[in-house]
């Protein structure tokens, strides 16, 4: 396999169906599991929580639970019993899905394939490289702002917004315009923030692995086999932040478009 079609083949998705109607599989049972082992670690963790001084596993998730309410009491105004719990969930149902990017770019894929009996079968393990994936869950936070927005402001009120800002009541035409891509912006900064750096980590991934398989043949892989390896785990160490700050990044700026949406005043 050339350089191009390696790529080309880790960046395919193992798809079902055709036309608007294809379904990437990887993408959601990977993402399903990742949320379903959320469930199953936070249901058993609260069956064996203890009083006191917390330790271990139970000290690491109160810290996380900590750093997540202080972030919502600085960014979101007065109380709302969703956002904490909405914020977590983000926080780590996104840290999980980008931490997929640390393991080596060709172990699931060729396990897939050992299973499967396909060498060619597909397999794209970080769902957050899917464009559908960060779109799909900017859009439901899309949905959220619009509710609050409604729910605090009333049809009117969020009506005037377009109307009257930022501009003044004599330049409604602008108004609308300016006030229609601000919205529309904050799905997209959210979806193509986090898709946009995760695809690029990806390919750096790809890139070092193409090190360790064009370029170390025979004698070579004396040199490029410890440089592969020295760059990969200087790459994943590097990426360790990356994929952390995508998530938080996810996690406040949903909680900023909310409290804005949550507020009576544009």
């Amino acid at each position: 396999m050339g350089t191009v079609e390696y790529i080309q083949h880790h960046l395919a998705n193992n798809t079902v169906g055709e036309g608007f109607w294809t379904f990437n599989m990887d993408t959601i049972v990977i993402s399903a599991l990742l949320g379903a082992l959320i469930v199953f670690v936070s249901a058993r963790l609260g069956r064996q929580l203890t009083t006191g001084t917390p330790r271990g596993f139970q000290n690491f998730v109160e810290s996380i639970l900590d750093f997540v309410s202080t972030n919502v009491r600085d960014a979101f105004p007065g109380h709302n019993p969703l956002i904490a719990p909405l914020a977590l969930t983000i926080f780590v149902w996104v840290w999980l899905m980008n931490a997929m990017d640390l393991i080596p770019v060709d172990l699931l894929p060729y396990l897939y394939q050992v299973i499967t009996g396909d060498s060619h079968a597909h397999l794209k393990v970080v769902p957050t490289t899917d464009l559908n994936t960060p779109l799909a869950m900017a859009l439901a936070v899309f949905a959220l702002i619009l509710s609050f927005n409604i729910k605090h402001k009333g049809i009117w009120g969020y009506t005037k917004m377009f109307l009257f800002h930022p501009f003044g009541k004599f330049f409604i035409p602008f108004n609308i315009v300016m006030t229609f891509i601000e919205e529309v912006s904050k799905p997209l900064s959210l979806g193509l923030r986090l898709f946009g750096n995760m695809f690029a980590g990806e390919l750096v991934f790809l890139l070092i692995a193409l090190i360790g398989g064009t370029l170390a043949v025979g004698a070579a892989a004396l040199f490029w086999a410890p440089l592969q390896a020295v760059l990969d785990l200087g790459w994943l160490i590097f990426h360790l932040l990356v994929i952390t700050l995508q998530a938080f990044i996810f996690m406040v700026l949903t909680i900023v478009y909310l409290g804005m949406a949550s507020e009576s005043d544009h």
